[in-house]
């Protein structure tokens, strides 16, 4: 039997964050977890991995969790890039401060994290990195102006990072979901998907896992829509 495969997942202590954890813990993985909140050390705990709380808009933090990982684990196979809540408003009122906010929070968020780790797994021969976006990167909408903004930019930027480390065996993908359970739910909302329901967060986080998954090993560069058919672009 080989050696455990490894995974870390960055604002993971709850919602979507949380229900990828624990997906790729059952499929086999050790798993490490940050989070701001606290409770991504506890369900580490609860997991059998490696916890630390701590921010993703912190080198530092960040740093933190990958050394602890290292440590106890001595690989990382699989990153997972969750995100918080970015600021929103009318979009000409919406601040410089606020803009560059979004970009921290929706954007940066996976640069940091794949500056430290990419590293690592083009040394021990491959990779994949999922990040956690959002089904409004390409049809945007008013409602989340710094989101879309910044996660059309890391759609570009993950096309580019896959041109240049495919040749390493890293592949990275990006999860875009619709509506999901862990929001408030709203009626028009709902009516409004084809499927009539909101996801859950188990539906992503069952995306995440299939994505870490040696069955698909042939997928890079993509923008994985988990909405259920919400958006209309084909």
């Amino acid at each position: 039997m080989g050696q455990q495969k490894v995974a870390i997942v960055i604002a993971g202590g709850s919602g979507m964050g949380a229900a990828a954890a624990r997906q790729l813990h059952q499929a086999g993985f050790a798993v490490g977890i940050l989070s701001s909140s606290g409770k991504g050390e506890a369900l580490a705990k609860e997991l059998g991995g490696v916890g630390v709380t701590g921010s993703n808009q912190n080198v530092a933090d960040m740093q933190k969790l990958v050394d602890a990982v290292m440590q106890r684990f001595g690989r990382i196979d699989v990153l997972v890039n969750g995100a918080g809540h970015g600021p929103k408003g009318d979009l000409l009122a919406i601040s410089d401060e606020d803009w560059i906010k979004g970009l921290e929070v929706y954007f940066l968020n996976v640069v940091r994290a794949t500056r430290l780790v990419a590293p690592i797994m083009q040394a021990q021969g491959g990779g994949a990195i999922i990040n956690i976006s959002s089904a409004w990167a390409f049809e945007p909408a008013a409602l989340f102006p710094t989101s879309a903004m910044a996660r059309s930019g890391l759609a570009a930027f993950t096309k580019i990072f896959c041109d240049e480390y495919g040749k390493h065996n890293i592949r990275m993908n990006n999860v875009l979901p619709g509506w999901i359970d862990s929001l408030p739910k709203k009626d028009e909302r709902q009516a409004a998907v084809p499927l009539q329901r909101y996801g859950t967060a188990d539906e992503i986080g069952a995306t995440v896992a299939f994505l870490a998954s040696e069955g698909a090993a042939y997928i890079t560069g993509q923008n994985i829509k988990v909405d259920g058919g919400l958006m209309r672009h084909i």
